[in-house]
């Protein structure tokens, strides 16, 4: 089997050396030092830039239903005699080490380390960096993506323009068919609106990812730290993986590099306009994160990334399952129905609110004729979007008091969710509430617009 690609602006000599030449392709990148993990075996390379023939590696019958190797680098043929990293490597050690290092150095680091096994895994969003930081190394490279069935047609496009861009193959890794069409006949194209997106995403993108992985003994992510304050704040620029496993098989023997961890978005996007890189045109549109389309959504100005992908759901559930083991388990927290939550210090501290219990807000929904509105939030303490709007929440009750409105807040997590659910309209964190003066419903808000000017406009309108 062949695979077509094309090696724009690199000459022969950048081949002899592939993975372990002792000059490496970018000089003297952080100090970093070659490991003869990987012999060479150079061939004839076609250097005109058109297209050329190249044969596929590791491409063994046992590995049919992993990925396809070798369909987007510009290496030579090659023989691997990798030796097992997980075992020889410290990488809680190397993590410290590069924990300074600019992106780029971390990439050359993985790519130098793992040769042909390692892929970068390639959403079609801002992660478009890490390709131009593989190919500023001039080492070879690889790139998978997931292709769920169910992305916008702009990202579809950009894959495109990226294969194009940089003269290679993407490795397409789709769901098995007949699982989801279990899925869409039993349930229907929409029911992560109903019961939550796990299984959808368990069916259309961990599994595909984990026999992606299983062909792989590393792979390259775009996370940040900054991306989800949930789940993605403590990431460490390289890690062994917590939930998946490699091509050698057992827990604890797949390596996870995360080379842009440590980088604001901001600083990702001065370096996308700078390299002249392209895009996905979703992002002009307003869209940060962007996943499948009937899952991801613009976010207005001050909201934070996360909140436009499955705005349905609380905080604690905006992870996929690609990067699962992001979410910690913590035993000295609450737990409750099988959830355990950290323990977080209470938001929502105004002299001006009253925090209710169970018993209070049952009362509340009870009374018909009310001497005052009532503005309740519904809210998790551990909430990063709950937390956000704390300040502004806090100013409208404080500004607000004595006007003849009163404010409350009420805890609706744990034991208290699925009540909230049912009976107050809960469908994420934050959910705020105004109970009018004379009807026993309460009106729910519906903007994720939370600050004072906002949600003051709105109260003068059903108050």
């Amino acid at each position: 089997m062949a695979a077509t690609v094309s090696s724009p602006g690199i000459t022969s000599s950048a081949f002899s050396r592939s993975v372990i030449s002792s000059k490496p392709k970018v000089s003297q990148i952080g100090s970093l030092k070659s490991l003869d993990r990987v012999n060479v075996t150079p061939m004839s390379l076609n250097l005109s830039g058109k297209r050329s023939s190249i044969k596929h590696l590791n491409a063994e019958p046992k590995r049919n239903d992993s990925m396809v190797p070798l369909a987007a680098t510009m290496v030579a043929e090659v023989t691997e005699e990798v030796e097992v990293a997980v075992e020889t490597e410290d990488f809680q050690e190397l993590a410290k080490k590069l924990e300074n290092a600019s992106p780029l150095e971390i990439m050359n680091k993985a790519l130098e380390m793992f040769g042909n096994d390692i892929a970068i895994a390639f959403s079609g969003a801002e992660d478009v960096a890490l390709i131009e930081y593989a190919h500023l190394t001039g080492r070879p490279y690889r790139v998978f993506s997931l292709d769920t069935g169910r992305l916008n047609p702009e990202t579809y496009r950009f894959f495109d323009a990226v294969e194009k861009h940089y003269g290679i193959r993407i490795e397409y890794m789709f769901p098995d068919s007949a699982e989801v069409q279990g899925l869409v006949r039993s349930k229907g194209l929409f029911s992560f609106y109903e019961d939550g997106h796990q299984e959808c995403c368990r069916v259309r993108k961990v599994r595909p990812l984990r026999r992606a992985l299983k062909g792989l003994r590393a792979w390259i992510t775009g996370q940040r730290k900054d991306q989800s304050p949930g789940t993605r704040s403590e990431i460490p620029v390289v890690q062994v993986d917590p939930v998946f496993e490699g091509l050698d098989g057992g827990a604890g023997r797949l390596v996870k590099w995360n080379p842009v961890a440590n980088v604001e978005g901001s600083d990702v996007w001065s370096f996308l306009r700078t390299m002249d890189v392209p895009v996905n045109t979703l992002h002009a549109a307003g869209y940060v994160s962007i996943g499948c389309e009937p899952c991801t959504r613009a976010v207005l100005p001050g909201q934070h990334e996360r909140e436009g992908r499955w705005w349905w759901e609380d905080a604690k559930a905006k992870e996929c399952g690609l990067h699962k083991g992001n979410i910690k388990e913590n035993a000295k927290g609450d737990n409750v129905n099988g959830e355990s939550k950290p323990v977080v210090e209470d938001i929502f501290k105004s002299e001006n609110l009253v925090a209710l219990s169970r018993q209070g807000i049952e009362n509340l929904m009870k009374l018909d004729n009310r001497r005052e509105p009532w503005v309740v939030v519904l809210y998790a303490p551990w909430c990063p979007f709950c937390q956000a709007m704390e300040a502004s929440y806090d100013e409208l009750a404080d500004k607000l008091a004595g006007g003849g409105v009163k404010f409350a807040k009420f805890r609706a997590d744990g034991d208290q969710k699925e009540f909230a659910k049912q009976e107050l309209q809960l469908g994420s964190f934050p959910t705020i509430l105004v109970f009018p003066k004379n009807s026993s419903r309460p009106i729910k808000y519906p903007s994720e617009k939370r600050d004072v000017e906002s949600l003051t406009s709105f109260l003068n309108l059903v108050r």
